[in-house]
């Protein structure tokens, strides 16, 4: 019985082992050339692939847009906590007038989803790829889902960024500047 419930799962889960029953079975009988059979051989382990260093050029363009065009680097690494919420508001103001000036200029974007936020929306299996929906909530099953569109999502449909000049140094954000 033990030899039975063994080869069962040596049967389920191993291909050629399960060939090889399979061969010896349509054999006439009083006939098993099992040593004539190949044996199970170790498959190759898969070769090593190097991860690809991702170029980041293009992220730190956009970065060196922002600063340059709303100074958002100065006024990410500037401690806000002792200014008064008006100067802070104007500060705002600033910022985000030079970064949407650089991210209209240089960036397409379109929503993910077209319907307006706050609208009921069905995602059915297959609607959207998985990363273009975030499903928040009680969420279980595999749907069809039936919510609340929360945000709309941002995608960019193009890109143009200046070209860097022979040399440039991709990591150097913004220049110090210096008054004479």
């Amino acid at each position: 019985m033990w030899f039975a419930y063994v080869a069962f799962f040596k049967i389920l889960f191993d291909g050629l082992f399960a060939a090889r029953v399979r061969e010896v079975e349509q054999l006439p009988a009083g006939r098993a050339p099992l040593a004539s059979l190949p044996e199970k051989t170790e498959a190759a382990p898969p070769p090593k692939v190097e991860p690809v260093v991702p170029n980041n050029d293009a992220a730190l363009a956009l970065l060196a847009l922002f600063q340059r065009e709303g100074r958002l680097i100065d006024f990410l690494e500037q401690d806000i906590a002792g200014f008064g919420d008006a100067d802070i508001g104007a500060a705002v103001r600033v910022v985000h007038e030079g970064c949407r000036r650089a991210l209209r200029t240089h960036v397409t974007i379109a929503p993910v989803r077209s319907e307006d936020e706050g609208a009921r929306v069905t995602i059915a299996p297959g609607d959207a790829a998985p990363e273009q929906v975030t499903l928040t909530g009680n969420v279980g099953g595999k749907g069809p889902y039936t919510g609340t569109l929360r945000h709309r999502g941002w995608k960019a449909t193009s890109l143009s960024l200046p070209e860097a000049a022979p040399g440039h140094d991709a990591h150097l954000l913004a220049a110090a500047e210096v008054e004479l």
